[in-house]
């Protein structure tokens, strides 16, 4: 009895302990959906609400015990996949971008913040050390009087009337240091209140804007802002526009302007064609060079095949970028390495970077080097799973070297490389790197509404139209994406099919 009251004793304390460890885990999602929500980010705190809620309650009760070890992989989908995808979307259905960033609250605060200095105010002043701290001086000027004040932060500061000796001013490095202090003064003098103007001089001023009905912003000489809550900005009586903006629903505007306008269109269907085309060149010559350098290998009789081995699988053990970086020397047009050779054996010079087409080339040859290594170690892995029955029966029938590859080599291999070529079109398809490292997009296309290249692939058009254009369109980057999301699902899904049709086939012929 005493045995088994110990061991109670044992298994309670253990429950109690992994109960404290799971409450403490559930206080530190509150506590990081109560930071989110305090950062103004309401929808990210009800996202970590349900995720802390779901793992709590999964680990705290004994009846969700299985759902423990799917919850990190459920969790992770939902915030690295499914999470990124909707947002991404939802900014597609606003006029998100550079113009359009804040929200109208804020918009509204940065207008009547703007302050109008008056000219004719304007007062040099100086700083006084005075004990630890200083004083401001601001001399005789145009007839006003000398004053000496006192500086405490963030309150009206009395001038008071100085008519001795000018006192000893430190440098305008003193002034430029305690600018920021200084931002927040107001001195009080008989002409009015002085605000800091600059590091030499204070000026009376008065904000621009006063606020009306309907939030409608009003200037001293009568101009009237109006907010416009169909495009997010203030709009003047003259229809000018004035930024900053805040972001409002546009529905499908995006997605019809993607489809519909001629100078985003057409070039959008190109960078589709050229995306799928380099995706499917890179899958194919990868593949075909790396299978023809390991079977190439595989031939015993080869001298020092062990060393071509390793310097074959050189270009994989190089960082990728660095291998772009590399490349982007070697093709420059007037100091590059390959230039120098054309140029010197052909008497050619091929413009790399500004040639549309030969700028496609190089990035099919540079693609075809960073990933033939990748091929060729998996081909030579498949390639010992080849029974060698099957070569000796081909030799016995005088079978020569190609029929041989093409009848009993490839067959047998490509039925497992077939998900593997897939994988491989699905990550040329978005290989956003390599582009922007080499060729960065270009030659532009000219005639078109927004910032592409001829080499922009979908990935990276989007990537230049968020963050590199000048109008930074996240709005209409997010409509994009999430095209880009659809097709490459619908590509995703047609070779799911296709492999799928192809090995109940193969099956069915073994069966057979």
């Amino acid at each position: 009895m005493a045995d088994t009251a110990v061991t109670l004793t044992t298994l309670n304390w253990r429950a109690l302990v992994a109960k404290a460890i799971i409450a403490l885990v559930g206080f530190g999602f509150l506590y990081l959906v109560w930071g989110l929500y305090m950062l103004g980010e309401p929808v990210f705190a009800v996202v970590a609400f349900a995720i802390g809620a779901v793992g709590v309650s999964f680990f705290w009760s004994p009846r969700f015990y299985k759902l423990r070890f799917v919850y990190p992989g459920i969790a992770a989908v939902f915030l690295f996949i499914f999470l990124p995808v909707v947002y991404t979307s939802a900014i597609g259905f606003t006029n998100f971008g550079a113009r359009n960033l804040l929200s109208i609250e804020r918009v509204q605060a940065y207008h009547l913040s703007l302050t109008q200095t008056d000219a004719g105010s304007k007062r040099p002043f100086a700083l006084v050390a005075e004990g630890d701290g200083f004083r401001i001086y601001l001399p005789q000027n145009a007839g006003k009087p000398a004053l000496l004040t006192g500086v405490i932060s963030g309150v009206n500061v009395t001038g008071d009337i100085h008519s001795g000796d000018a006192p000893e001013t430190l440098p305008v490095k003193s002034a430029i240091k305690n600018r920021a202090m200084l931002a927040t003064l107001t001195i009080t003098t008989l002409d009015g209140d002085l605000t800091m103007a600059g590091l030499r001089d204070f000026a009376a001023s008065a904000p621009i804007y006063t606020i009306g009905p309907e939030g409608a912003l009003t200037t001293a000489d009568g101009t009237v802002m109006r907010p416009d809550h169909d495009i997010g900005l203030y709009v003047k009586d003259d229809g000018e526009t004035v930024a900053p903006g805040w972001r409002v629903g546009v529905g499908f505007d995006n997605f019809t302007k993607v489809l519909s306008a001629k100078g985003i269109r057409e070039p959008m269907f190109k960078v589709f064609i050229w995306t799928v085309v380099f995706a499917g060149i890179s899958m194919v010559t990868t593949f075909s060079l790396g299978l023809a350098l390991a079977v190439i290998l595989e031939w015993k009789h080869m001298a020092m095949r062990n060393l071509y081995r390793v310097l074959l699988i050189l270009p994989y053990a190089v960082p990728g970028f660095i291998s772009m970086l590399v490349f982007r020397g070697l093709f420059n047009q007037n100091f590059g390495e390959i230039n120098l050779i054309l140029s010197t054996l052909f008497n050619i010079s091929p413009d790399w970077f500004t040639s549309p087409y030969l700028a496609k080339v190089m990035l099919l040859i540079v693609n075809t080097w960073l990933g033939y290594p990748y091929m060729m170690l998996l081909a030579a892995g498949f390639l010992q799973a080849v029974p060698r029955d099957l070569y000796k029966a081909a030799a016995l029938e005088g079978s020569g070297a190609l029929r041989t590859f093409f009848s009993i080599t490839l067959p047998q291999i490509l039925p497992p490389f077939v998900p593997l070529l897939i994988a491989n079109f699905a990550f040329n398809f978005n290989n956003v790197v390599l582009i922007l490292l080499l060729t960065r997009g270009g030659p532009d296309m000219p005639g078109t509404l927004v910032t592409v290249g001829s080499t922009d692939l979908l990935g990276s058009f989007t990537f230049r139209l968020a963050f590199q254009s000048s109008g930074q369109d996240f709005g209409m980057a997010g409509a994009i994406s999430t095209l880009i999301f659809i097709v490459t699902g619908l590509i995703a899904y047609i070779n799911f099919k296709a492999m799928q049709n192809y090995a109940n086939k193969k099956g069915a012929g073994h069966n057979g």
